[in-house]
């Protein structure tokens, strides 16, 4: 490598999880085997390929994948990532699968025991930038943005975005280099890193830029005028040094695979070709044809099918119900336990600004809406919920209370974000097509963030999964699925909000035990998702799912917003007509009847016709008054 040339490193894990979030799970049709991420996976790397040889003239290219869940950083702190759920059970055997498809297509596959790929990448990075070379980093991922610098640049692909200097900044508050000190006090609840409890991304900044750097803010605590900041990072100094080390890259891994050897050259077609086959890629196998001018079908299939057990032996236990078995049994990784769940109110926006960073990184999460009425097309919205990882949600308060979260504090004096600010700050992300939105009948949540001009994108509703795979078997709401596959009873609503007359509307349920249920339902939805998302590939009813349910939730969604056109002036008209005539046949029945009465009342109807004019075929209830009903009145007429 040399002064001038280009290299593309790709954050290949996460390819892989946006890879499988972006697309329904598809399997392999001779066999079942799960092939849904390896296909995105396979996508984006020949787009990306494709893409950027005019725009970015790369001339080395490798993907970087994660070797294990372990690291150096768990012997720093045993608690590292130990927040972190396994991966779906469809994914699993696919991660060898996509490891071959790079091959496949002739790039370097690189990882490396006790060592992150973010690592890895930060130590290319270093020597390519020390050979005078530029670097681009084809990912989002936030860790990554600590290694931006003058040759050094950032590729989101999912929004051909390219990250930089000036982004990093408008990210983090501060210049690349300071990143690991903001990160060291905010710390990451997403791989459990401690940071300084009560610090945020822009407090972190707003101190960092102060103060310069991490250690001299340390020295200096002191003099910090707000008493719990102060005292929380006298406190937590060496968490906060801790937190450092963890989120500090480290760019000095001893690589075995040099720089020379990622070269960007064509991949032989009838390598690719034959993996394409094997996974039964015909698109792709098509278009690999047209590129390379070959006649696809002279090439034969790689035969190679890597059995499922290729993966970690404790990784491929599967849950009975995944295998068609019993109601309730539990994918490995997916914690039960809601005891020590943690549901906090966002009522900052800094604070919901950190949960969709964390979302957005993510690519995935469970998302809820609360409301003042179950009419979604009239109701209020009082109220969203999130939740990223089991156990772990929050609940933004928007309009509780009659401040409408314009300036409003509960009787207990807690702020809430205005509800125009807490929209536009959600919007981007809601609507979002990269990232999966979660939701326990999601038709009802469209709904109401359309009527505030956000459109849901990129959805998977629990309670059509829960119907797909077991139809009339038992119910599909939340409450009941919680409890057979959870086996954990969810708050009741009458317990925030009362019962009969004395109910209260959501918006004036007090802000903490809005929190409670609300922040309840979303961390219910997402451990639902994580364990019936796997079973709709395990018993074979994905399609059903993917081109029935799931694609109509809009379809009626848009039906119920769209409503029935009526002429309301012709309806007027009708009314009036039909006024009048019932006036004159209430005129004609007194005069019939010889008298005046209440024709609304069953009994006076009674006693005319069948006492005063005698007429036949009348018949008593229990009470002893004449019977009025529509089979008789019909039997006179």
């Amino acid at each position: 490598m040399k002064k001038g040339d280009h290299l593309f490193l790709v954050d290949g894990s996460g390819y892989i999880f946006r890879a499988y979030h972006a697309l329904p799970p598809l399997t392999r049709k001779s066999d079942g085997l799960p092939i849904g991420a390896v296909a995105g996976f396979c996508n984006m790397l020949y787009k990306l390929i494709e893409d950027t040889k005019d725009e970015f003239e790369p001339t080395h290219l490798a993907v970087i994948f994660d070797a294990s869940s372990k690291t150096f950083r768990n012997d720093i702190y045993p608690e590292y990532k130990a927040n972190r759920v396994e991966p779906p059970e469809d994914l699993v055997p696919q991660f060898a699968l996509v490891r071959d498809a790079t091959r496949a297509f002739g790039v370097p596959c690189i990882e490396k025991l006790g060592f992150e790929a973010d690592d890895l990448i930060a130590t290319y990075a270093r020597l390519a930038h020390e050979a005078g070379a530029r670097v681009t980093i084809v990912s989002s991922d936030k860790d990554l943005m600590q290694l931006v610098n003058e040759q050094v640049d950032m590729l989101d692909t999912m929004k051909m975005k390219t990250i930089a200097r000036d982004q990093v900044i408008e990210k983090f508050g501060v210049p690349p280099e300071k990143v690991v000190d903001v990160q060291a006090l905010a710390g990451d609840s997403t791989d459990n890193v401690p940071g300084v409890p009560g610090i945020g991304i822009k407090t972190a900044a707003q101190l960092i830029g102060e103060y310069g750097d991490l250690e001299t803010l340390l020295a200096r605590a002191s003099e910090i005028k707000q008493n719990k900041r102060r005292e929380n990072l006298i406190e937590f100094a060496e968490q906060a040094r801790v937190s450092r080390r963890l989120v500090e890259l480290d760019n000095n891994v001893p690589v075995e695979e040099p720089l020379e050897e990622m070269g960007v050259r064509d991949p032989d077609p009838e390598t690719l070709i034959g993996f394409f086959k094997d996974m039964e890629f015909n698109t792709l196998t098509r278009r690999v044809g047209e590129r390379f001018n070959i006649d696809v079908d002279a090439i034969p299939a790689s035969g190679e099918h890597p059995p499922e057990e290729a993966a970690p032996q404790e990784k491929q236990s599967v849950s009975r119900t995944a295998r068609g078995g019993a109601p309730g049994a539990t994918p490995k990784g997916i914690d039960l336990d809601f005891k020590d769940a943690n549901y906090v109110a966002v009522t900052t926006l800094p604070d919901l600004e950190e949960w969709i960073a964390r979302a957005r990184e993510q690519g995935f999460f469970a998302v809820d809406t609360e409301t003042d009425s179950l009419a979604p097309m009239q109701a209020r919205l009082v109220g969203v919920s999130m939740s990223l990882v089991p156990g772990e949600a929050c609940y933004i308060p928007l309009q509780h209370g009659a401040g409408g979260g314009l300036d409003f504090a509960d009787a207990e004096g807690q702020q809430q974000i205005p509800l125009g600010d807490a929209l536009k700050a959600l919007k981007p992300l809601l609507e979002d097509p990269g990232i999966l939105k979660i939701g326990q009948n999601l038709k009802f949540d469209i709904l109401v963030f359309w009527q505030h001009g956000i459109e849901l994108r990129c959805i998977d509703d629990t309670m059509l999964m829960s119907y797909a795979l077991d139809a009339g078997i038992h119910g599909h709401g939340m409450d009941e699925l919680s409890e057979l596959h959870l086996n954990h009873k969810p708050i009741p609503f009458s317990e925030v909000a009362g019962k009969g007359k004395a109910q209260i509307t959501f918006d004036q349920v007090p802000v903490d035990r809005a929190t409670a249920y609300a922040a309840e339902d979303a961390d219910v939805t997402l451990r639902l998702w994580h364990i019936l998302k796997p079973r709709l590939v395990g018993e074979r009813r994905a399609t059903v799912y993917e081109t029935l349910e799931r694609p109509l939730v809009k379809v009626l969604a848009g039906m119920e917003r769209a409503g029935v056109k009526v002429d309301k002036a012709v309806l007027a008209r009708l009314s009036a007509d039909f006024a009048q005539k019932m006036a004159r046949y209430e005129e004609e029945i007194y005069e019939m009847a010889g008298e005046r009465f209440n024709i609304a009342s069953p009994k006076q109807l009674g006693e005319i016709l069948f006492d005063k004019q005698s007429l036949e075929g009348g018949r008593k209830t229990k009470t002893g008054a004449w019977s009025t009903d529509a089979d008789t009145l019909e039997m006179l007429a």
